[in-house]
């Protein structure tokens, strides 16, 4: 007899489509994620392939500016926002805790629909005849003078605001109030300590946005002076409004990416994190300092000497608590059993990649060369070494470390760790370049460009193509592990935490009775004490 899990207890699209186990939630918004994800990859490939030439033959002028804002809108709000927190953190975080459920079960499904119904507003704007604003919907041209569908697809923005908000309110009720006894704060996993950090910017943070393109539409339809200095209104105050949510939301995108790295290194290393409790208070300092950095983004619109250098201080500020992060993962990787498997080889990339995008981002920071390549191709490599290289690489890398878990199969690890090396290659190819091409002067969102530059737009077109085929293959091997995949233990990593304690798939009820935690979840032997667990 089959054992029950939360799985196959209950079968029907009723049975999903009304659930309010977070388990089936998770999987809900993996399957719309994973969408979203190659709906905006479908949007980049055009770009770049209308960047193989520099004659701007493949799109129009227009074309083109509709491709790269829907590739920025369904990426950013769609898919790198709720990637990590709504599947992942949906997924474990009441089992880390030894819930039995997230605190709202029944607002956790609601925040399924809202995304769904946001994202079916910004499909829409996209199918009717797309946006051209940019995905930041700079004022005046966006209230003013586009023709585009800016107010169906700022609606579908405004709508999947509230999805986020309440997920990261059940997070933060959940984390408090619903801790399994035994299991004190500092004895929480990291990946729950970078959630919390999260959703403390998603609830402070999104009704800012949700805000500021509320009046971007009453000014478009009302005609209302907000931002169009024909009106009496202030372009640069939208920056302030948008940035001012927009820079957190990096962070909402990145620190459950570095949750994931924590619980990935240690696990593959054999070793204790390397403090711990620094990892914990730098994901809060990350949350608190990134409300205070905004204005970097605003060191060429207009704003006074004074302002833009303490930003830029406060920029430098910022990068230490990621700093530590690095430096804590590589020393518990040092001296440690480190283990090669595909979740860790994305820990490594990440941890790689990430550096280098944060190292570009002091870079930025400095107002003087900021100046210079100021919307240039170097900031759109700057922002991907982040956002693809950093939360994307942590994504994939938590896919692959809980997925046994998730699915109760094993996938294929030599597929696993060559789709892994492709992705890692392919987005060097395609960004790196990228650095080159704006540091020598290349403006980004430009059709047409001097041929010079056409030997890095080709090298960066080749390099997307072998990055889509990294991403390709695991939803193969992902979805041929559901079917014939080999059935995997409970804990096939020899990991430690409540998670790998319970069934794989878990039960519908997470446990049978509530756990006493005895111990912090990252308690790994010495190497030489270590069993053998295959």
């Amino acid at each position: 007899m089959e054992t029950l899990n939360y799985l196959n207890n209950g079968h029907g699209l009723a049975s999903w489509l009304l659930t309010k186990d977070h388990k089936r939630i998770a999987l809900l918004y993996l399957f719309s994620i994973t969408a979203f994800f190659v709906i905006g990859g479908f949007f980049a490939m055009m770009v770049r392939l209308e960047l193989l030439t520099p004659a701007g033959d493949l799109l129009t002028s227009e074309t083109y500016n509709k491709m790269f804002t829907m590739h920025g809108v369904v990426m950013v709000f769609f898919f790198l926002i709720p990637s990590i927190p709504a599947t992942l953190g949906n997924f474990l975080i009441p089992i880390m805790v030894g819930a039995k459920d997230l605190a709202f079960p029944r607002v956790n499904l609601l925040s399924w629909y809202i995304y769904i119904l946001g994202g079916a507003f910004t499909l829409y704007a996209a199918l009717s005849g797309g946006v051209d604003t940019g995905w930041t919907f700079y004022t005046p041209y966006s209230t003013a003078a586009a023709n585009s569908h800016v107010m169906t697809a700022a609606l579908g923005i405004f709508i999947t605001g509230f999805s986020s908000i309440l997920t990261g309110l059940n997070f933060i009720v959940t984390i408090h109030r619903m801790r399994a006894p035994g299991l004190p704060w500092f004895r929480l996993p990291l990946f729950v300590w970078a959630h919390y950090a999260t959703s403390l910017i998603m609830i402070l943070g999104t009704p800012v946005i949700a805000i500021t393109v509320l009046m971007v539409a009453a000014e478009r339809a009302l005609h209302l002076g907000i931002f169009d200095p024909a009106l009496g209104g202030d372009p640069v105050l939208f920056q302030h409004l948008f940035w001012f949510y927009s820079h957190p939301a990096v962070y909402i995108m990145i620190l459950p990416a570095m949750g994931v790295i924590s619980e990935i290194v240690q696990t593959f290393s054999r070793k204790n994190i390397f403090g711990y409790s620094f990892i914990a208070f730098s994901s809060l300092a990350i949350a608190v300092i990134g409300f205070l950095v905004w204005g970097h983004h605003l060191f060429v619109a207009g704003q006074s000497t004074y302002a833009g250098l303490l930003f830029s201080i406060l920029s430098f500020v910022v990068a230490i608590p990621s700093a530590i992060k690095v430096f804590n993962w590589t020393a518990t990787m040092y001296k440690g059993s480190v283990s090669w498997e595909s979740p860790m080889l994305y820990a490594i990339g990440f941890i790689g990649l990430f550096t280098i995008g944060g190292l570009t981002g002091l870079v930025l920071a400095t107002m003087g060369i900021d100046i210079h390549v100021h919307d240039t191709y170097f900031v759109v490599a700057h922002f991907h070494y982040i956002m693809v290289g950093g939360a994307i690489m942590g994504y994939l890398g938590g896919l692959h470390y809980w997925w046994p878990k998730i699915s109760g199969k094993r996938y294929s690890e030599p597929w696993a760790k060559f789709s892994a090396l492709m992705v890692f290659v392919g987005f060097n190819l395609t960004f790196f370049p990228q650095f080159i091409a704006g540091y020598v002067g290349m403006p980004r969102r430009y059709h047409a460009y001097p041929p010079e530059f056409q030997v890095l737009n080709v090298l960066s077109t080749a390099g997307a193509s072998i990055l889509a085929v990294g991403y390709i293959i695991p939803i193969i091997y992902f979805g041929y592990s559901l079917v014939a995949g080999e059935k995997s233990a409970n804990d096939p990593w020899g990991a430690r935490g409540l998670e790998w304690e319970i069934p794989s798939p878990p039960p519908t009820e997470n446990f049978t009775v509530s756990p006493i935690v005895t111990e912090g979840t990252h308690q790994y032997m010495h190497p030489s004490q270590e069993v053998d667990v295959a």
